[in-house]
């Protein structure tokens, strides 16, 4: 039986993806972000608890 290790993620200057703080998206007090997609209007919400929800 063999035992599957997870990939470890890439350190962050190797990985090649953008990356952005939440707490950028939501200054001034701001708890709602809106996300152009195409055609398409998606909200990114910071709840009271602090956490996201996106919705389309």
């Amino acid at each position: 039986m063999r035992s599957s290790t997870p990939a470890s993620p890439l350190p962050p200057a190797a990985d090649p993806r953008p990356r952005v703080r939440s707490e950028s998206l939501f200054r001034n007090g701001n708890s709602e972000v809106l996300i152009e997609h195409g055609d398409q209007c998606y909200r990114l919400r910071l709840t009271r608890q602090g956490k996201l929800l996106l919705h389309k």
